[in-house]
């Protein structure tokens, strides 16, 4: 008999054949072997398949896909991997050597938690460190966590270990959502499943070359996701704290809409914003909004 399959990494790729392998090799590199690589090529056009194939032969599984986005890669991955646990690694990212023994060890002292996530090296082109995302500062203790992180619902897959059950319970990322599927992915399984956090650093995530996140689209997936699982947590989470959240939301995407130009959709998410809450800080940072956008407007019109 097979010895059982405990962990499975799934990469999901597209056009990255020299960043991929990057990633790869640092799940090949872990301190507690994984028992099996899923790469899940989305339609790559660059000799991805080639490349991998004939650097790593089977000791990962390739499977090739018609391109439809990175959600659909991961699920495809997790509906094929045999793995008790799912680990996920997108194609820029790295795992540094003690990321799945860490993990692993924390989930199997804690049985009734479904997922747990761990710090982030944030890191430029250049593999240059930008700053780390402690899970600490948005995620005080361990267990039921919507209460706080539906005022900041950031997630870096790379950093998540869940068991497959998680998969089955809850389906897996939104595949109509170009963008912010991470977070989607994060608010639904926090309401039905117990997320830990291990306290240390051991993935490094790229940011800031070709990701969708820069898109203009990106604010409004992000509002819409928040609108969703507001509405889901009614009667779960504090109706003042729901608003916080959704008013924090707003704010924070009418920023963005206001840098994008799209001045009609900013300032009505900061209007939103406005009369959702009277918290004062929160009021503070909207009435910055106006000479902020406004220094924008005017830079927009002046020549050159």
């Amino acid at each position: 008999m097979a010895p059982a399959i405990e962990v499975s990494a799934i990469i999901p790729t597209y056009n990255r054949r020299e960043l991929v392998v990057r990633a790869i090799d640092s799940v090949l590199s872990q301190t507690w072997g994984v028992d099996e690589i899923v790469v899940v090529d989305d339609g790559s056009t660059d000799g991805t398949e080639a490349h991998l194939r004939e650097r790593y032969g089977d000791r990962i599984r390739y499977v090739w896909q018609a391109n439809a986005g990175v959600s659909a890669a991961r699920n495809h991955g997790m509906s094929i991997a045999q793995g008790r646990y799912f680990a996920l690694l997108d194609s820029d990212d790295e795992w540094l050597p003690e990321k799945t023994a860490r993990q692993l060890e924390w989930m199997e002292a804690h049985p009734d938690f479904g997922m747990v996530l761990c710090d982030v090296e944030r890191v430029d082109s250049d593999h240059r460190l930008i700053d780390v995302f402690r899970r600490r500062d948005t995620i005080p203790e361990d267990g039921w966590i919507l209460r706080w992180i539906i005022h900041n619902p950031a997630l870096a897959p790379a950093s998540a270990l869940l068991r497959r059950e998680v998969v089955a319970d809850v389906g897996g990322f939104d595949t109509g959502l170009r963008t912010a599927e991470d977070i989607d992915f994060h608010l639904r399984v926090a309401q039905r499943w117990r997320i830990g956090v291990v306290e240390a650093s051991l993935v490094r995530a790229m940011r800031g070359h070709d990701g969708l996140s820069a898109e203009s689209t990106t604010y409004d997936d992000y509002v819409r996701v928040v609108e969703r699982a507001v509405e889901n947590a009614k009667g779960v989470v504090d109706e003042t704290e729901l608003h916080r959240a959704l008013a924090a939301t707003y704010a924070r995407n009418a920023r963005g809409m206001l840098i994008r130009k799209r001045w009609r959709d900013g300032w009505s998410l900061a209007m939103r914003a406005w009369r959702l809450t009277p918290d004062r800080a929160l009021r503070g940072d909207l009435l910055r909004l106006i000479p902020f956008g406004l220094r924008r407007a005017v830079r927009g019109l002046l020549p050159g």
